[in-house]
């Protein structure tokens, strides 16, 4: 019975310190110097930290954007990608 207490005991702890870890969490920010590309304006042009460059044409969740310029030609034109990608603006 001493046993089932201090387990029971044991969860409502993790669960309590699991709840206040969820409210809790931090605040994510892009790298010194680069944007999350959700933040830049329509007809933005952009180079990421790999090289590839584009244009941003579109963005809700994910970011619509045409690829100019990139290692493998193969990736070059229109591409859907992730809204939180940090990038470098160039005005």
């Amino acid at each position: 019975m001493r046993k089932q207490k201090q387990i029971q005991r044991k969860n409502t702890l993790i669960r309590s310190l699991a709840k206040k870890a969820l409210r809790n969490k931090p605040k994510w920010k892009p790298a010194k110097g680069y944007k999350y590309l959700k933040d830049l304006k329509l007809g933005s042009i952009f180079v990421t930290e790999s090289g590839t460059r584009g244009v941003l044409i579109g963005c809700d969740v994910n970011a619509k954007v045409i690829i100019t310029e990139c290692h493998d030609k193969s990736d070059i034109g229109k591409k859907i990608i992730a809204a939180k990608t940090e990038v470098k603006e160039i005005i």
